[in-house]
């Protein structure tokens, strides 16, 4: 597995970084962050500490369910679909069908590198 490198940046300079990439004025990296947050506070409150456990079960089980993650987890499978769902549109977790229409939860990575600017 790879390690999933996370930046924060503002939405201005989000925009204005997409923007040069697509003018050919900067290159992307190899080491530039997959997936950016505006603010320490979007990433602490989606990258919660149980948020992050949630990650790690998943990771380490496998489950072939949201029903076989949730019994594993302690966590209804309402709120857990509301979770995965938030954290499939940063990129941090993936929604898979499975075997009679299941969701089937998978993390891509081993591990999150947070890129944190100094200033903005």
């Amino acid at each position: 597995m790879t390690m999933l490198k996370v930046g924060i940046a503002s939405y201005e300079q989000m925009k204005a970084r997409t923007l040069a990439v697509a003018r050919g004025k900067q290159r992307v990296r190899e080491d530039d962050p997959k997936i950016w947050f505006t603010s320490m506070e979007s990433f602490a409150k989606i990258l919660s500490d149980r948020n992050r456990a949630l990650l790690a079960l998943i990771a380490e089980t496998k489950p072939d369910s949201l029903a076989e993650l949730s019994e594993a987890s302690g966590r209804a499978e309402s709120n857990l679909s509301r979770t995965l769902k938030t954290m499939e549109r940063y990129g941090l977790v993936q929604l898979r069908k499975g075997q009679g229409g299941t969701i089937v939860p998978r993390v891509p990575y081993s591990g999150i590198a947070l890129s944190v600017p100094l200033a903005s």
